[in-house]
């Protein structure tokens, strides 16, 4: 499968803002939600983790000391234990999926007390960006982007962990000129 030209450095982008939080857990155990067809965050942040795990329903098959892949469709649970994970990333994933509420409290179900969930979202002045991007010069995946479902702005990120109890908002920010969010939500110590 061969990888539209922009994709490398949208994924570099994302790396650039989540690599700091990875690497401020001691042992961190890390979900990786939509790891894609290669998982390479996953493979990028393994010497900085104990345990990674990523699940996607296009996720290839890893098994290693440290990294574990698992094909399943993101739908309302996931197959772990309570209180398994240090930090939760989904990078790129939420525009894509039908629950994200539903993901979101089976992120907080799974995150330790303290641990963080890491996501970047399109935001909605990045549709006809990313649309032009994929449709008239193919530097996207046209794929992915007929696939998103929803674009966030802060305001519907902020309403929208909201429907979280146990989930803060600690930091928001655009980035790439406004056509991404970055959002950064902690757990909080009682449940």
């Amino acid at each position: 499968m061969r990888e539209p030209i922009l994709e490398s450095f949208l994924r570099a982008q994302r790396l650039k803002r989540v690599l700091p939080y990875i690497k401020s857990y001691e042992n961190c155990v890390l979900l990786d939600i939509g790891c894609g067809w290669e998982a390479r965050l996953l493979r990028e942040v393994e010497p900085y983790i104990q345990q990674g795990i990523g699940v996607d329903f296009k996720a290839p098959n890893i098994l290693t000391d440290k990294i574990q892949t698992i094909s399943a469709t993101l739908e309302e649970s996931l197959p772990f234990n309570n209180e398994t994970f240090d930090l939760i990333t989904l990078l790129a994933v939420l525009e894509h999926l039908d629950h994200p509420l539903s993901i979101l409290k089976e992120c907080a179900r799974l995150l330790k007390p303290g641990g963080a969930i890491l996501l970047t979202v399109p935001s909605k002045r990045a549709k006809p960006v990313l649309e032009f991007l994929a449709y008239r010069l193919g530097l996207v995946s046209a794929d992915e982007i007929r696939d998103h479902k929803r674009y966030f702005n802060r305001e519907d990120l902020f309403i929208l962990l909201g429907g979280v109890d146990s989930l803060s908002i600690k930091r928001h920010q655009y980035f790439q000129l406004g056509l991404n969010n970055h959002l950064v939500a902690v757990k909080n110590n009682f449940t």
